[in-house]
């Protein structure tokens, strides 16, 4: 069964533990990191659902500046974003794969498709950031409405740290976001 497919039979089901009135209209599809670019290829297949994208791990064979100059940063440098892509990648492919380089060379045109409104935020001590940034100028220049929080502060995966000021700042952001859209 498609994604599609499994997600409107969730929607029609009548779940004993859910409330009478809920609504899976106003689910919102998340990710963060890796999981921001799985929930990337879900919201193509079922995009009446929102989105909230933590800082997408995308990527390509292109090295971008933030890549270079970001290499040591904490929590996540190229060694190991290489070794990721290397790891889940069929034999044989590389970084422009649509998995990884979703707007790349071997990627799908999602300009005529149907995507839900997003909500992403980028930091700016994550290596992948323009990566990131690169994916909401496509989003934009795609006519999907998308909304960009940066933290220039930020590391990449700083919303496990509730320390971080930036962390309850994007608490803040997401609740506000849900709440637009769901009295869309």
């Amino acid at each position: 069964m498609s994604i599609r497919g499994r997600l409107q039979r969730i929607d029609e089901a009548k779940l004993e533990h859910f409330p009478q009135n809920a609504n899976l209209k106003h689910c919102f599809l998340a990710g963060d990191s890796a999981g921001s670019n799985v929930a990337h290829h879900v919201a193509l297949r079922a995009c009446e659902y929102k989105f909230l994208q933590l800082q997408p791990f995308f990527g390509g064979e292109e090295r971008t500046e933030s890549e270079t100059r970001l290499d040591g940063a904490p929590a996540l440098n190229m060694e190991r974003t290489d070794w990721f892509w290397k790891a889940i990648l069929p034999e044989g492919s590389d970084r422009d794969h649509a998995a990884v380089n979703v707007f790349g060379p071997n990627s799908v045109d999602i300009s005529g498709m149907e995507f839900p409104a997003t909500i992403m935020f980028v930091g700016g001590f994550d290596p992948l950031q323009d990566w990131q940034k690169k994916y909401y100028e496509r989003l934009k220049r795609s006519g999907k409405e998308v909304c960009l929080i940066e933290y220039p502060n930020a590391i990449h995966s700083f919303y496990g740290f509730p320390e971080l000021p930036e962390s309850s700042l994007m608490i803040k952001e997401v609740r506000d976001f849900m709440q637009k859209q769901s009295c869309k």
